[in-house]
């Protein structure tokens, strides 16, 4: 099975317990959809390029997932309706694409 980064951008106002039951509901959602979580990878709170909703943070959140390809298009719209969700980005992870270290 192929390797997807599934990045978003959440309401950086919630509160920790909120914040810690919508990334609960994400992963229960990643996991209804056949995918297996390899890493997560938080960034917090960071400034955003443009306002989304009037915010001008937004509270970033990477998974890297093992899942099927037929998977992503209803994952993408299922984390959508997510009232906290602000942006979703699921993107193949191509190994080859990745610059070389010197």
């Amino acid at each position: 099975m192929p390797i997807y980064e599934v990045g978003m951008i959440l309401n950086p106002n919630l509160e920790p317990q909120k914040l810690q039951l919508e990334k609960d509901i994400i992963l229960k959602a990643l996991e209804k959809h056949g995918a297996e979580v390899k890493e997560v990878d938080e960034w917090g709170n960071r400034r955003l390029a443009y306002p989304i909703e009037k915010d001008t943070e937004g509270y970033y959140v990477f998974y890297k997932v093992e899942m099927p390809g037929a998977e992503v298009k209803p994952l993408e719209r299922e984390l959508l309706v997510r009232d906290n969700v602000r942006r979703v980005m699921i993107v193949r992870d191509r190994p080859e694409w990745r610059t070389k270290k010197a």
